[in-house]
């Protein structure tokens, strides 16, 4: 089945590149792709990742999961209307964090430091996303992704403004390279590009998904009111997240119409460049008090010192020597430090809370009883 895109600029289907022959299907390649994110088991754990706040007991608190679907609406919404591949888009956004850790940022900026410490390289969500769907999926053999998917989910950083969100060619070779590379060098990750311009809306759509909705948020928990949201940002995208969402769509359709680009007015630039200061300020670096960071520190310190030795001895209680020997022999050549921080990288919070308790209460080394 074949479809054409009206941007000159859209990636088409027959474009689709994987490393692995794909048997033809009913269905559009991109499609195909979604089909096996969704259906993936870090998809499912999703629901149960911090996005900002962890210790919040808030029912309309935005998850993971509510996060990725608001990135894949937004996505979808600037790539119709620009003429672009939305089966393409729809992949990526809904894939772009499945590398997040548990505890979000907080925890994927201890995981890192872990990793430097154990020489395997920085730990980055976006990078680990193309570790999960390559090498982990499917028992340690991964899934057959296009090179399209994968890159925009690399690429997606969405905490990296920029003016201007141009795509990059690349070939099967010069992905990898980049992907490989991105573990010793933090410069490649920061400087990353996608290859497509679907990537590079599903990059925008990131931060315009957790802007407005975390302004939101901060006032549901008290953190700010309204009126706390500057003047000279307020008077250009508004306060709400329907506003602001609106408002950077509007701007998005206005100046990349017809162009290899998704380009923002400087106007909305700046104004976003503040919002995304504001709530950096007065939001993200409140989510958490000193000690919830510290005790979160010490609670992934403890995981993976304790796993390592777990598959050191090859312990049969614990899960991780469970999560081993199910896996292909391909994966089990990885190091043993790896492994650990593939699988605590995994988890969702209240299975990474389970699992630390367990070892606190002794329970660690014995049969689990239901």
């Amino acid at each position: 089945m074949k479809y054409e895109y009206s941007s000159i600029y859209a990636c088409q289907d027959i474009e689709a590149l994987y490393y692995k022959e794909e048997p033809k299907d009913y269905r559009p390649p991109f499609f195909h792709d979604e089909d096996r994110i969704i259906y993936s088991l870090a998809f499912s754990r999703y629901i149960n990742k911090t996005q900002v706040f962890t210790y919040q007991k808030h029912d309309h608190i935005t998850k993971r999961m509510t996060h990725v679907i608001y990135v894949s609406k937004i996505a979808r919404t600037i790539g119709r209307i620009l003429g672009l591949n939305e089966d393409l888009i729809e992949a990526a956004s809904l894939g772009h964090d499945l590398g997040h850790t548990p505890f979000g940022h907080v925890g994927e900026a201890i995981l890192n430091e872990i990793s430097l410490k154990n020489n395997e390289g920085y730990f980055c969500h976006n990078i680990h996303s193309v570790r999960i769907l390559k090498d982990i999926e499917n028992y340690g053999r991964g899934l057959n992704i296009s090179l399209q998917v994968l890159d925009a989910i690399m690429a997606h950083n969405g905490e990296i403004l920029s003016g201007k969100y141009e795509p990059v060619s690349k070939t099967k070779e010069e992905f990898l390279k980049e992907y490989e590379a991105s573990y010793h060098d933090k410069k490649i990750i920061t400087n990353m590009r996608p290859m497509t311009l679907e990537g590079c809306v599903v990059r925008i759509s990131d931060l315009i998904a957790y802007l407005g909705r975390d302004i939101e948020d901060g006032i549901r928990l008290g953190l700010i009111k309204e009126e706390d949201v500057p003047l000279e940002i307020k008077n250009v995208l508004g306060t709400k997240n329907r506003e602001i969402i609106s408002v950077i769509i509007d701007d998005i359709i206005k100046n990349s119409k017809g162009k290899n680009a998704i380009i923002l007015s400087d106007k909305i630039y700046k104004a976003i460049d503040k919002l995304k200061a504001f709530n950096y300020k007065y939001i993200y670096a409140l989510a958490y008090s000193k000690k919830e960071k510290q005790d979160i520190e010490k609670m992934f310190n403890t995981l993976f010192k304790v796993y390592l030795n777990d598959l050191k001895v090859m312990n049969k209680y614990s899960n991780i020597v469970k999560y081993y020997k199910i896996m292909d022999e391909s994966y089990q050549k990885n190091t043993l430090e790896r492994i650990v921080i593939d699988y605590i990288a995994g988890m969702t919070d209240e299975y990474f809370l389970k699992e630390y308790n367990k070892i606190q209460k002794n329970k660690h080394n014995k049969k689990e009883v239901a």
